[in-house]
């Protein structure tokens, strides 16, 4: 249409072919003229709604009555132009989310057992039912949501979190779709279909981010409604006092508030474009305004500053100088003098940073996967389904990496250290809300609370080695897990939430943008102030149910008359989400309510990208503003050009949409931009 539009335009004002006596800017005009009449017609007769269309309408039916044909298939084509650089503008910007509805397997390889034959078969993965067994190969796309039930595998779920390193994924695992099969077949029953996948979820947010639902686009849409009252009250004076129908129609040309109606959509549209890039997600454009405008950030503490799971910390052995005598497999020595360290906890520690994670007596190293107490205790524990035992093993397990990766290192010949060995255990029994305990290789082992120490074995805790070792962590809210084997106390194991690596430096960043990180917990006093010590937050509420994080956002927003913006992971801290100004959430895979309680989600539950977002919105208030003293002051010069006589209606046009083509590519900025936070 514009391809079209643009020869007949050439051809026109060169006169190089002409259709007898018609002029070849009449196709520009039926081809970008008539949409703009059409759509200012319904909007004027339907909604009475007086808008650029109509004043741009005006022009062109008064072009083309005193007979500047040219001028009115000029203004339509630059006018299509407009909307085809604010398009592109938009389609540019959300590129890399709607990525994610291409994303959508068409495809499923559905699996099936009849009279003990394995069938396999190809369906639409539109058909995929709840309970289909599903088999994914390498490099292929999984097609619903689902458990991981045969195989293992690594899947890429980049495009999901932002994460480049593949997951692992065992028996059990949840996978999901849209994610990608790196290596290994497995077969998936499928639990999530439709709507309700976490693919299709994320594309639904996406496409609830309008920009035009921001409340400063409808402040600017009054702006153009009186900009168009004020252009033909202009034009009729104009035409009154220098009796030139020329100028008249010059001025209803130049006054068209089409770039100030595009200054807030584009800069609102190419920011949630930027934030995609980082995992952020927004459900409204309104919401960046809004947070352009808060002085107080709260954060919940578990899931939003922490991991929200619980990781090894210690392991503390008990020393007395009573003689311990236990055999077990006999090669177990009867000193187990090995201290484990975990200064950052993570479940998939990395080649690189593995020596920050792991400290071990250099001493016993090489005894550390036959003779240590953790191998007895996570032999007991990977019989358990219980958070803790599985938080237990898994870092037994890393601990067996981390020695197979050294022992590589270091050309080591005993091949017994490399992979995860556990012990025999027997008559494995959960206490529930105290502990576990069963044999291991034959001897009696206890893991648990002080309660199931004394009520089963009757063993003695020594309460100064407690105090000593013990309390401190008590007091930060840690978990202790006393061990006992053959009815003698061997230490105790620590466990807690663990801070987010980047908790500190978040921030850090949040107050150098002059704004208040406060923490808000249903955690005790000590706990409370030990992790807001440790992120360097000075404001801390603790003891907080959500009843109470809702009257704190209430003091600030009702008493202080101060903005705040909501942190936390979607659950509990729902209504607090819903209530604050703004609400953030921890929104990662499956995490359904995080989605539908707040304004924002980071899709990859990583808060280093929450200073980036401040900064943006903030960013997107200041381009806005640029964008509407540009749009205004080329208007009000180009008013005052016309009036004079010095522009027709053709370079009228042209100067006027300069005032869009630079409202346009100002936004654009914004697709690039990037905070000092964001490394």
């Amino acid at each position: 249409m514009l391809i079209v539009s643009a020869i007949a335009l050439i051809l026109s004002f060169f006169k190089v072919f002409t259709i007898g006596p018609i002029d070849l800017s009449w196709i520009a005009i039926l081809l970008c003229g008539l949409p703009i009449i059409k759509d200012a017609i319904v909007g004027l007769v339907t909604e009475f709604d007086i808008k650029a269309d109509l004043l741009v309408s005006i022009a062109l039916i008064a072009s083309i009555i005193i007979g500047e044909i040219f001028a009115a298939g000029e203004i339509a084509f630059i006018m299509a132009i407009g909307g085809l650089l604010e398009e592109f503008t938009v389609a540019r910007s959300r590129a890399g989310i709607e990525k994610l509805v291409h994303l959508t397997p068409r495809t499923a390889r559905r699996v099936s057992n009849k009279n003990g034959v394995t069938n396999e078969e190809i369906i639409d993965a539109k058909k995929v039912e709840i309970g289909d067994l599903i088999q994914v190969l390498p490099g292929e796309t999984v097609p619903v949501d689902g458990e991981l039930i045969n195989g293992e595998t690594s899947i890429d779920q980049s495009i999901m979190t932002g994460e480049p390193v593949p997951i692992d994924k065992i028996k059990g695992d949840e996978v999901f779709s849209g994610t990608v099969n790196q290596f290994g077949s497995f077969v998936m029953k499928a639990t999530k279909i439709g709507k309700d996948s976490s693919l299709q979820r994320m594309i639904d947010l996406v496409e609830s981010a309008d920009a035009d639902k921001s409340k400063i686009v409808r402040l600017t849409d009054k702006w153009a409604t009186w900009i168009v009252v004020i252009a033909l009250s202009a034009a009729i004076s104009t035409y009154f006092l220098t009796g030139e129908i020329i100028r008249s129609v010059t001025v209803l040309v130049v006054f068209c508030p089409c770039a100030l109606v595009l200054a807030t959509p584009t800069a609102i549209v190419a920011a949630i474009g930027n934030l995609t890039r980082y995992g952020v997600l927004i459900k409204e454009g309104d919401a960046l305004e809004r947070l352009s405008k808060i002085k107080n950030i709260l954060f919940d503490k578990t899931g939003t500053l922490t991991y929200g799971k619980p990781e090894v910390l210690d392991l503390i052995e008990y020393k007395s100088n009573e003689s311990l005598d236990y055999n077990i497999n006999d090669s177990i020595d009867d000193d187990i003098n090995n201290q484990y360290e975990l200064s950052e906890p993570s479940n998939e520690p990395s080649n690189q940073d593995v020596d920050n994670k792991f400290k071990f007596n250099d001493s016993n190293n090489q005894n550390m996967d036959n003779n240590s107490l953790i191998k007895i205790l996570a032999s007991l524990e990977n019989k358990s389904e219980h958070p803790l035992g599985k938080a237990i093993v898994n870092y037994y397990k890393n601990l067996n990496n981390y020695n197979s990766y050294n022992n590589y290192n270091n050309d080591s010949k005993d091949s017994g250290n490399n992979g995860t060995i556990f012990l025999n255990v027997d008559n494995f029994e959960m206490i529930i809300g105290k502990g576990v305990k069963g044999l291991v290789n034959g001897e009696e082992v206890l893991a648990g609370n002080e309660e199931l120490l004394i009520s089963k074995s009757d063993v003695e805790i020594d309460q100064l080695w407690v105090k000593n070792n013990l309390l401190s962590f008590i007091d930060n809210g840690a978990t202790i897990i006393y061990i006992a084997i053959n009815n003698n106390l061997r230490g105790a194991l620590i466990l807690g939430d663990s801070l987010r690596e980047d908790a500190k430096e978040t921030i850090n960043h949040i107050k150098e943008l002059d704004l208040n990180p406060v923490l808000l917990t249903g955690d005790t006093e000590k706990p409370a102030k030990h992790m807001a010590d440790q992120v360097g937050i000075d404001q801390l509420y603790y003891d907080s149910l959500p009843e109470t994080k809702m009257k704190v956002i209430d003091g600030y927003q009702d008493i202080k008359n101060e903005f705040v913006a909501m942190v936390g992971d979607g659950v509990n801290d729902a209504p607090s989400l819903k209530k604050a100004h703004v609400g953030i959430a921890m929104g990662g895979i499956g995490s359904d309510i995080a989605v539908d309680a707040a304004d924002i989600a980071l899709i990859g539950d990583d808060i280093k990208s929450i200073p980036h977002l401040l900064g943006i919105s903030k960013k997107v208030m200041q381009t806005i503003n640029i964008n509407i003293i540009i749009s205004l002051s080329l208007n009000f010069v180009a008013i005052i050009l016309a009036m004079l006589g010095i522009l027709d209606p053709i370079t009228g046009a042209l100067v006027h949409n300069v005032g869009s083509v630079l409202v346009v590519i100002y936004s654009s900025l914004l697709l690039k931009w990037k905070s000092s936070g964001i490394s």
